[in-house]
Order: structure tokens, then sequence, then C-alpha cells
């Protein structure tokens, strides 16, 4: 019996590549069988056209479309003075399509079982409410006060101690550095540090787990910003300003929750790494806002940004081991989990549902919600 080909157009072929962020080279090199079909010696069959959607991360039924899909972030992801606002990055996409997909399903379960969650996602205008009353609500909200962060040991503890405060106040998290778990596809702390996506029932924050955990900090209360101006957004790159003007209010409330005025100036000593310690942000933090309090010169902050400017970037350390299942934790949620656990034993949700939205399947799954949430 003959072996059915398929006629697939070239130009398809390579917008799959170019979505993929590969290169014609390389994508040859890593799937030869690709040159043929892009000469139009050979047509693919079925079974080699899944191996080339799998491949590069393309659903099958794309490449039997008339018409290539339009794809785009549904917010703006923010990258700084030097970056493209208008970029396309497969693997954040994936990602954001993912928490969509969550946050989604979440605000259907939340409505039809009348569970209260968050109540103050849009509660703030940028053009009425002072940074100090925006701080001073967010304080009362997770409860935490001025120097909340000085008796924790690591920015690590203070990212936990946060993210928990942020989840009993009906915020949904998710942590993760790679696509899914797929540790093969890396999220870029340059193509993303972390996103608020806005919603009234189930508002959502992802933070990029590559990042510095200092980093996280900063990027989880400016992602709470976001919520509370019921504006969702992302950003990425190095530790720089932002132009934008929803950009600069969050940072401020990120920078005065984390490193509020009034302490700053009762402990600083004209040392960044002292004062950093103590808030458990990055000295870059710590040093914008004693130059914004008159604490530091304009030349000593000119001579700390060339110093620390010439540093690499700094992210988290990969880590050689570990549990998964800690791991996964983060990547799906808690509160998250324990709402798709409660509608599968309700028979709200299916198995294969479940198995979806959190990535987790079988036995796997099983282990996961019975001993770890």
């Amino acid at each position: 019996m003959a072996v059915e080909r398929l006629n697939i157009q070239p130009e398809l072929l390579r917008w799959v590549i170019q979505r993929a962020g590969v290169s014609e080279e390389k994508a040859i090199e890593s799937f030869p069988l690709l040159s043929s079909w892009l000469a139009l010696e050979k047509l693919p069959t079925l079974s080699q056209l899944k191996t080339f959607a799998e491949k590069f991360y393309v659903p099958l039924g794309y490449l039997f479309m008339n018409n290539l899909p339009i794809e785009n972030i549904p917010f703006p992801m923010f990258r700084g003075e030097a970056g493209q606002q208008e970029h396309f990055d497969l693997n954040v996409y994936d990602t954001v399509m993912n928490i969509q997909a969550r946050q989604e399903w979440l605000e259907e379960y939340l409505e039809e079982n009348e569970i209260e969650t968050c109540d103050f996602v849009g509660s703030v205008d940028a053009r009425s409410s002072s940074i100090s009353e925006v701080v001073s609500r967010l304080r009362t909200i997770l409860n935490l006060d001025s120097r909340w962060a000085f008796s924790l040991a690591t920015p690590d503890a203070a990212v936990s101690l946060l993210g928990q405060r942020l989840e009993d106040a009906g915020v949904f998290l998710a942590y993760n550095g790679v696509v899914g778990n797929n540790t093969h596809r890396p999220l870029k702390v340059s193509e993303c540090r972390g996103f608020a996506l806005v919603n009234e029932k189930a508002p959502y924050i992802f933070i990029n787990s590559a990042d510095s955990k200092s980093a996280q900090l900063f990027t989880l209360i400016h992602e709470v910003a976001h919520l509370m101006l019921g504006v969702s957004a992302g950003h990425a790159g190095s530790e720089v300003l932002y132009h934008e003007a929803t950009e600069q209010y969050c940072d401020r409330v990120a920078a005065e929750f984390l490193v509020p005025a009034s302490v700053l100036r009762d402990i600083w000593e004209n040392d960044t790494k002292s004062a950093s310690r103590r808030f458990k942000v990055s000295e870059l933090v710590v040093a914008r806002r004693a130059h914004d309090l008159g604490l530091m010169s304009n030349a000593d902050y000119r001579s700390f940004w060339l110093m620390y400017s010439q540093r690499p970037m700094q992210v988290k350390k990969r880590s050689s081991g570990g549990s998964f299942y800690s791991t996964s934790v983060k990547r799906v949620g808690c509160s998250f989990a324990i709402h798709v656990r409660n509608a599968v034993n309700n028979k709200q949700l299916s198995y294969t549902e479940a198995y979806r939205l959190t990535g987790l399947y079988g036995k796997t799954y099983d282990n996961f919600m019975t001993n770890n949430i």
C-alpha cells in the first residue's frame, strides 16, 4: 500500500519554525527531513508531520489551516529601555495561554459555587490614589508592617511569606522557570520576569522562578499593584526603569512597600549591601530609593550604577536536585490545586481536564493531590 503524503506548503513550514524562534538552518539541523519538504523534493507523511509539530511546539491542526492564526499575548509585555514591546516569544506565549486557561476555568468554577475570593482588583485609580495610600492599604490586606522582612533570614523566605499572604487574600500564584514541566523550554528572564492577569474572581500572578529571589520579591508587589489598578501587564529584561506611566506607578508602589522611605531614612548608613540584606531586595532597589530620598548624592549613585551595571544579571542558580512534587506545588499553585481537587471530587471536573489544567497525569497527579496539597 502506498504511503499517503500531504501537500504542506513551504511558507507554512517556515512560519512554524520562525514561530518557534529557530533559524531555518538550525531547524534543518535538528529535523533533517525539513530540508526536502522546504525544497518540495518530497512531501511529508502524517506521522512525520506529527513528529515535526511536537518538535517545534505547534498544534498539529495549524498545519492544515488555510489562514495562519494570529497569536498575540493579550497584554503588553514591557522590556525596559532597550527592549521591544511588540515581540513574540513562543515560550512566554504558551505560558500565558496556560495561565489564562486556568483562570478561565477558575472564574466559572468560583462563580458557579459562589466562592468569594479577592476583593481589591481594580480598587485603585492611579490618578487619585497616592502611593502611600495604596501601600498602606496593601499592608492592611497582607497584614504586614513596614519592617516585615527584617526578621526573615533570606529573600527566599520573604517570597514564601508574601506569596502565602497573597494567596490568603485571594490571589492565585504560579512560579515556573520553564513551559509547563518541559525543562527543554526555559523561560528567559530577558523575555519574562512575571505578569499579572486581571480578573475580579480569579486574579493571577505569574513569576519566573529562574529569576533571583530578590527580583521575584519586587515582581510580586509590582504585579499586585497591577491587580489593584485593574490593568493586566508583564515585564521582562534587566532591572531598568520603565517610562510607561502605569509601569512607573507600579514600580513606585513596589519600592515604597518593600523599602519604605521612613524606615530607610532610619537605618541608612550609606551601605547598600547592608540595607539590601535587611529589606531582602536587590542593591539596585535600595540605591534608587536612597537616591530618590536624597540619601545618596548624584555622584555616589552614578558611581554605584557604573559598578552595578558591570555585574552579570543575577538569576537563581539551577538546582541539581530537589523534589519534583515540591516544585510542582509552586508551578501549579496551592490555591488553584485545592479548587481543582475539590472540583474533581465533586464531579464538577473530569480527570482529563484536571490533568490538562495542572500538567500532571495519572499516578503523578494522584500522588500530588494526596500527599502534597
